[in-house]
């Protein structure tokens, strides 16, 4: 079976996107054909798949323990990870998938725009009301677990890091370097650092940070189910968390603009006074056609 494609990316974090707006082309979308499509040397190569269906039409897989509350929102951001496996959210993702709906005419980008994921609703909004304009995404309110410490070590280093357990709707523990280290001190991120499974039972996104200046962040990560990436929005935004918390340990500093750098490119990420993230960054389609992989 031939079924139409997009290729995208948000700050070199990419994704095919698959059409199927009436959710009658790919169904439960089968692990397999993800794995096919995401493969960077048999296939076209992603780190994620978006399925782009309508809110009305998803039937979730089984291993969808609770049903997705999505009033209001048109469309709903079916997201698997480059192995097939489900993820919550994705914050690059979500910007890509507003771009292909906004140029398609499937959306109005001069007003607010909701879409639907396995995190609640995520609002959009277009700068200048442009189809083609950066986007802010609404990402909700972060939760940082205070009672834990947690700690992560990479493969081939003795080095152990303390990281800061922040919740973006999917899991991320945040690891600051020592001043006067650098990223690439980490090593290799080729195989998944090592955490306490107990307090990740389901496994965890890792971010490695440094400082470089005030309000000023950068960072690399490894995403369960898809390793080391140019970039993740979630990632970005529980950085910037972290980032804001210890800048100001009561309460984090806020409606701060954190500029997070990133392999792929940067993100401003604010944190409200009302509790809300605010992700602000590109989004980009480069390819389409059609496949049967």
């Amino acid at each position: 079976m031939s079924y139409p494609f997009l290729k995208g990316h948000g700050t070199e974090n990419d994704f095919v996107l698959l059409p199927d707006h009436d959710g009658s082309v790919h169904g439960d979308l089968p692990i397999e054909r993800v794995r096919a499509l995401c493969d960077r040397r048999a296939g076209i190569g992603a780190d994620g798949v978006l399925r782009v269906v309508r809110t009305a039409q998803v039937v979730e897989p089984a291993q969808v323990v609770e049903p997705v509350e999505t009033p209001g929102a048109e469309w709903f951001m079916d997201y698997r990870n480059a192995d097939g496996s489900i993820a919550e959210m994705c914050g690059n993702g979500v910007r890509v998938f507003g771009r292909h709906l906004a140029l398609e005419g499937l959306v109005d980008p001069s007003v607010p725009v909701p879409i639907a994921t396995r995190d609640g609703i995520k609002v959009l909004t277009f700068a200048d009301g442009s189809a083609e304009g950066e986007i802010t995404v609404d990402m909700g309110m972060p939760k940082v677990l205070e009672e834990t410490e947690v700690g992560v070590t990479v493969d081939g280093s003795a080095r152990r890091w303390t990281a800061r357990h922040v919740d973006m709707g999917n899991p991320h523990a945040v690891a600051f370097l020592d001043d006067g280290q650098d990223l690439a001190d980490v090593g290799p991120l080729t195989s998944r650092p090592s955490y306490d499974a107990g307090v990740y039972p389901d496994g965890v996104n890792v971010e490695f940070v440094v400082r470089p200046g005030d309000a000023h962040l950068a960072m690399r990560v490894h995403e369960r189910g898809s390793g080391e990436t140019r970039s993740c929005g979630t990632g970005a935004c529980a950085v910037a968390v972290a980032g804001a918390l210890r800048d100001v340990p009561e309460g984090g500093a806020r409606d701060v603009p954190y500029r997070v750098d990133l392999p792929g490119g940067t993100l401003t990420i604010t944190w409200t006074a009302d509790d809300r993230i605010l992700m602000a960054g590109p989004a980009v389609l480069v390819a389409s056609g059609d496949t049967d992989l």
